[in-house]
């Protein structure tokens, strides 16, 4: 079974910062690195590490071979990603001493991934496969309709947020992931209660209060609390969350046990500096402690 991963790639920019900048101040940080992330990247890793076979959908610059190669070395099949006469796309990231982070993304060749490359690399997906795709690249809509008519479980993150484009995509969906701040927009927007949406299983992350799962076949929600952790960087926690749902359910987990499995990896995750880099594998879970 393959995860398929149309997801962005990004090179991430890290400044530690004393305190996150406010409007118009000037700051200065203490320490400054760069390694590979993007929403997409991040939750590829993620599922590879969790021991799933993925298949990364993407676009790179002609700078951004380090970033593939990086992919490639954490266990990623990169065939699906072409380079593109676009630099590589970049997120300036500032991380505060409470582990809190501030983002700012510039595309770049994540918004140009071709139609015909997604066709192509879908082209031995079957009904045993997953779709996963977020809103840092384009085709989105065109690479869910792919998936869902040739029978994968079809998976979406709404981040970054945009009701609009959540909205037209509803009906493919088997799964939705979103924030709480993301699920209260999209009721707005909708006008529909979560529990009512046309998707069949929707999971709310809450940060430290844990996350909610509305299963609305059965009608039932169900709340998991945090593991206890002191965060250091939370930057790639919610990406490190969904890869491993997805692996969990790749490989057959029911939804609670496959949401603790998440919880997990992410509490590790906030415990480390970094993004994609940083992402916690199976041994790291499996030998994992938590009060």
């Amino acid at each position: 079974m393959t995860i398929y991963n149309l997801g962005s790639i990004n090179a991430d920019l890290v400044y530690r910062v004393p305190h996150l900048p406010g409007p118009g101040e000037t700051l200065a940080s203490t320490s400054h690195s760069r390694g590979l992330g993007g929403k997409g990247a991040n939750m590829s890793v993620a599922a590879a590490r969790a021991g799933s076979h993925v298949a990364h959908i993407g676009a790179v610059g002609a700078d951004g071979a380090w970033a593939v190669e990086r992919l490639l070395e954490y266990g990623v099949d990169t065939r699906g990603i072409a380079v593109v006469g676009v630099p590589t796309g970049h997120a300036v990231i500032a991380v505060d001493d409470a582990g809190e982070n501030l983002i700012l993304l510039c595309a770049g060749a994540n918004m140009s991934v071709g139609e015909a490359d997604i066709a192509l690399a879908l082209k031995d997906a079957g009904p045993q496969d997953t779709f996963l795709f977020q809103n840092e690249t384009n085709a989105g809509p065109f690479a869910a309709q792919q998936a869902s008519a040739l029978g994968l479980r079809v998976a979406h993150v709404a981040a970054p947020f945009d009701a609009a484009a959540v909205a037209q995509v509803l009906p493919l969906l088997d799964l939705l992931v979103l924030n709480e701040v993301e699920a209260a927009q999209l009721v707005a927007a909708t006008g529909v209660a979560l529990p009512d949406l046309p998707v069949r299983d929707i999971v709310v992350t809450l940060g430290a209060e844990g996350c909610r799962w509305h299963d609305t076949d059965t009608g039932t929600t169900r709340e998991f609390a945090a593991l206890p952790v002191t965060p250091v960087d939370t930057t790639g926690a919610g990406d490190t969350f969904t890869g491993y749902l997805l692996a969990g359910l790749d490989r057959g987990m029911p939804m609670a046990q496959a949401i603790g499995l998440a919880q997990r990896a992410a509490a590790i995750m906030v415990t480390r500096h970094g993004a994609a880099d940083v992402i916690p594998d199976m041994k790291d879970v499996a030998e994992s402690r938590f009060a």
